[in-house]
């Protein structure tokens, strides 16, 4: 770390924006970042880097970003000093939370996602809490995924992902990975990937409503009608069901429910569903012929096939395309990566567990809790309705969930409602401009990196670390810091030691080490002696893990000492075949028939029969885009950002011509855009980008309020959702385009 900072340095950093986690070098004159380049000795993403972590230079150094705790004072903000600002919440938040803990609900954003700080302090604030309100973006983004891979293999966070670097044919499903990167697939540099696929004679398929980037590369474009994913998954499996081309291979004796899992989808053949899904249903059959008689084959889904009516069913049914064909858990197929730090897939499996889904219920709607929270859809009904458990407290971290939660009006609503609200963020934005007080995080430069979660879904066995460049300056706090003075705050001991919290978080974190080391307590505090915080739990995590030192047992194995001397990574090889071992169902089988997905089914065939939307709405993911929150940093370099992409046809059916102000109208608001017309879009789909929308007053983000933009999600419903998830139905709802008369831009 440096400690000289009138020097300049180069310093490798892992990028926390996004999943595909590519190694960087940054340059720093004193603090400052003065430059973001990729690190051509990463092992992992081998001097890859896309635009957004190349931007990060200008996030470290935007001069919107708070950097001093501001309290309200009125309509407006004051700075205050750190012990002013947690005075100010001891003050406040402990009544609401002592007449009922659920009265404050936490909602923890995607960027606490990817750090240290919040993966391992968090849920130690939760707990002190008490609260079952806890919202995240994962019920807007990936549940019915982990639902799907939490039925089938035991674990909603244990999916398995494809092994693009040896793949023969790969179909790809609602996701366009060469602008997101990727996602619950971690492959940095996804772009070269996808060449050297193609290079060995593989094949890509892309099943998307938009001729994207991805698209356009792909050996094949199937243009479907956005929302049926499900339905053009059950016609692959249908055809191999009636073309006996099933053939699981070494998986049929940990599979349960091939035989009736074939049987359930005869009713959905490509005749049946080509009208719905607007795919020819000899393309059907020639895409499942194909995937089934490939050397290996994988189908992965993403974003939008989540984001759907039947989101549940078609990650479902991903998952049964792997596994019928033989491709779960081999080379080339879709397979379990094993994580450095350990995890569910890792940790010795408890078959008397229950499945970490409808535990509990949300007060107003009844909705099922999903891993520990609430869909986020029940977020403004649980602020806005009086009685028993009403939420009058918030504390978000990282989360701007006035435009990242359907319905944008009434989370706004619900924010201006609130007794008190506490935002760890660095942005006064259209969430924290609600905030009663605003407590900024530390430069990234000050902080280590290891992403937790992401090493789940990585491509390849690797283990990587960043460790902090700088110490954090005067006037700065460590995330872990600021969570464990409010956990203090909650649990009525605000000036107890910040040393002797973490201690206690860690003695627990400690004992567990030791169980899944087959060490004693006394080994694992010796080696884990003089480190604290995230680090030293990290380093926990690390050596008790799959590839560990088990606290010196193993000479050589894995510590956080060793990652800090590999600054580039260290390479574990590739992706290995991990069943039966990685299944954490209570029998370690496979059941391909789960009651929960089976049910929904008659709501499948049901939709057969509905008439078709004239014009439904999708939503697009930008290069330089990450939600909401990097907009005022990294602002898009085309024109139009914001603009409505319409099919021509469409277009002129409603007399529109290119550059048109149109007004967007679903049922639940409207909102207004340029019109950009474009063959990209097939007919009855227009799609606007996502996380746009910054309006309004009291915003502190300069560049991305002089260039609003349309907010999406103010059109989404967040009353129709996906019934077994609650997900909200961000892609293929109806909406209607007409000119707008007289509007302002």
């Amino acid at each position: 770390m440096l400690t000289d900072t009138s020097v300049r340095t180069v310093g490798a950093r892992i990028c926390p924006l996004c999943e595909a986690t590519c190694g960087l070098l940054f340059e720093l004159d004193g603090r400052t970042v003065t430059a973001v380049k990729p690190n051509p000795d990463d092992v992992f993403s081998a001097g890859h880097s896309c635009a957004k972590g190349l931007g990060l230079e200008r996030l470290e150094n935007d001069p919107d970003v708070i950097r001093t705790p501001l309290i309200r004072d009125g309509n407006s903000f004051r700075e205050a000093t750190w012990d002013e600002a947690f005075a100010e919440i001891d003050r406040r938040l402990p009544p609401l939370i002592a007449a009922d803990p659920n009265s404050c609900a936490v909602y923890s954003g995607n960027p606490a996602a990817h750090h240290l700080d919040p993966s391992f302090y968090t849920l130690p604030l939760i707990a002190a809490i008490g609260t079952r309100n806890v919202y995240s973006p994962a019920s807007i983004d990936t549940l019915p995924k982990n639902f799907a891979n939490a039925l089938l293999y035991g674990t909603g966070l244990g999916m398995a992902v494809p092994d693009i670097d040896r793949t023969s044919y790969l179909l790809i499903l609602g996701s366009n990975p060469l602008v997101s990167n990727g996602s619950t697939v971690t492959a940095p540099g996804i772009g070269k990937r996808l060449e050297a696929l193609r290079e060995r004679g593989g094949t890509l398929v892309v099943v998307d409503p938009a001729r994207t980037r991805t698209a356009e590369v792909a050996d094949r474009h199937l243009a479907i009608r956005p929302g049926t994913d499900a339905f053009l998954l059950l016609a692959l499996v249908s055809v191999i069901a009636t073309e006996g081309l099933a053939a699981p291979g070494r998986l049929t004796e940990y599979v349960d429910g091939v035989d009736d899992v074939l049987r359930l989808t005869e009713r959905f053949t490509p005749d049946a569903v080509a009208e719905i899904c607007g795919i020819d249903a000899d393309v059907i059959r020639q895409v499942a012929r194909e995937f089934a008689a490939a050397d290996s084959a994988v189908a992965h889904s993403r974003m939008g096939s989540c984001t759907q009516e039947f989101g549940s069913v078609a990650n479902w049914m991903v998952e049964v395309l792997n596994i019928i064909t033989g491709n779960l858990d081999r080379p080339g197929g879709a397979m379990f990566p094993t994580p450095p730090a350990g995890g569910p897939t890792t940790w010795p499996a408890n078959p008397k567990a229950p499945l970490v889904f409808d535990r509990w219920r949300s007060r107003v709607r009844d909705m099922p809790e999903a891993m520990g929270e609430i869909p986020a859809v029940c977020f403004s009904e649980e602020i806005l309705t009086p009685g028993p458990g009403q939420v009058r407290g918030l504390i978000t971290i990282s989360g701007n969930l006035a435009r990242s939660l359907p319905n944008s009006h009434a989370v706004e609503a619900a924010l201006a409602d609130l007794e008190f609200m506490v935002c760890i963020d660095g942005y006064l934005n259209e969430t924290t401009r609600y905030a009663d007080v605003i407590l900024p995080p530390p430069p990234l430069t000050t902080r280590g990196h290891h992403d937790l979660a992401l090493t789940h879904f990585q491509v390849r066995n690797v283990a990587r670390y960043s460790a902090p460049l700088l110490e954090p300056g005067p006037g700065e706090m460590p995330e872990w810091q600021i969570l464990m003075r409010l956990t203090a705050i909650v649990r009525g001991v605000p000036d107890r030691p910040i040393t002797e919290l973490d201690d206690e978080v860690a003695a627990t974190a400690t004992r567990r080490a030791a169980k899944l080391a087959g060490r004693e307590v006394e080994d694992v505090l010796r080696a884990t002696e003089g480190r604290t915080g995230p680090e030293r739990l990290l380093d926990l995590r690390l050596r008790s893990g799959p590839y560990g030192d088990r606290f010196g047992a193993v000479p050589g194995g894995l510590t956080l000492e060793l990652l800090e001397h590999s600054p580039n990574g260290i390479d574990y090889g590739p992706l290995e075949p991990r069943v039966p071992d990685v299944l954490r169902t209570p029998d370690k089988r496979i059941n391909l028939v789960p009651d929960a997905l089976t049910a929904d089914l008659p709501r499948l065939r049901a939709a057969l029969e509905q008439p078709v939307p004239d014009l439904v709405l999708i939503n697009r993911r930008q290069r330089r885009g990450m939600n909401s929150w990097l907009h005022n940093a990294l602002p898009q370099p085309d024109a139009g950002q914001c603009a409505l992409f319409m099919n021509p046809f469409d277009a002129a059916g409603r007399s529109l011509v290119d550059g048109d102000t149109v007004r967007i109208a679903s049922k639940t608001s409207s909102v207004v855009a340029e019109l950009h017309i474009t063959d990209e879009m097939r007919q009855g789909v227009v799609s606007l980008p996502h996380g746009w929308g910054h309006h309004g007053h009291s915003l502190r983000t300069t560049r991305s309020a002089s260039a609003p933009g349309a907010n999406v999600n103010a059109l989404v419903d967040d009353i129709v959702v996906e019934p077994l998830t609650g997900t909200p139905i961000f892609n293929g709802f109806p909406v209607d385009v007409v000119r707008a008369e007289n509007v302002q831009s």
